[in-house]
């Protein structure tokens, strides 16, 4: 199982934001660039880079150091989400460097465009579904819509997906805890893998998604817990290193 560190870039800044909150915000850096150094240093092996003006916003707005990243670390997967809405983004994304693309609210405001995409790049579509209380958020986590979750996330199977970031928004960056329970449900309704995220701040927690990575929990993301400390990334990922060789 991956850990996957997530660095959120806001105004050209390395932030996180409280359950998706753009006006709370803690600035943890203000070279991501560096940011991603550090993780990669302390083993990690694949990279969340969101582009939060993006997800705003509608189109990408920290495009450039995104691909200064790819360009750098060339050798490192990375999935870049916010803001990609069409065609010319995923292409660009992907002609820079960058393995996987995560399509959130176009997936749900429009369906038929993972389909598409899928198609046009496939290999390299993740869909990221963002929810509260089995229904998916949109915009940034700005709307919520009246989608269920699993309904949405096997469609998408069907599409072609590579795999489900599933992020349960009432945990993200709250510091208390991943959602087992509706990770646990999601995989075992699907077939592709999920990745999960929102409240992963602690051993506990990374223990407690090795328990279910036989279900098809590919990695988990986290990121205020490895900003803040209360989740040790090196330690973290010594110790998943070491489940996965007893597996």
């Amino acid at each position: 199982m991956l850990l996957i560190p997530a660095i959120d870039i806001k105004d050209g800044k390395c932030v996180r934001l409280r359950q998706g909150r753009m006006d709370d915000e803690t600035i943890y850096s203000n070279n991501p660039l560096d940011v991603a150094s550090r993780w990669i240093k302390e083993g990690a092996k694949r990279l969340h880079i969101v582009d939060l003006n993006g997800a705003v916003n509608g189109k990408p707005g920290n495009a450039d150091i995104i691909h200064s990243i790819a360009e750098t670390y060339p050798d490192i997967i990375l999935q870049v989400g916010g803001g990609i809405r069409d065609e010319d983004t995923i292409q660009t994304y992907l002609d820079a460097g960058v393995n996987y693309v995560i399509i959130g609210t176009r997936a749900v405001t429009t369906p038929h465009f993972v389909s598409d995409v899928c198609l046009e790049f496939p290999g390299h579509i993740i869909v990221g579904l963002d929810a509260r209380d089995g229904k998916l958020a949109t915009e940034g986590w700005s709307k919520l819509s009246n989608h269920d979750v699993v309904d949405m996330a096997q469609r998408f199977e069907d599409e072609g997906v590579v795999s489900i970031i599933f992020t349960d928004i009432g945990r993200d960056g709250m510091m208390n805890n991943v959602n087992i329970e509706a990770t646990l449900n999601l995989c075992r309704q699907i077939t592709i893998p999920v990745i999960a995220s929102g409240g992963v701040s602690n051993m506990d927690d990374i223990k407690a998604l090795c328990e279910i990575a036989g279900e098809g929990v590919e990695g988990a993301i986290t990121g205020r817990a490895i900003y803040e400390g209360t989740l040790d990334f090196a330690t973290a990922q010594k110790y998943l290193n070491a489940h996965i060789k007893k597996t």
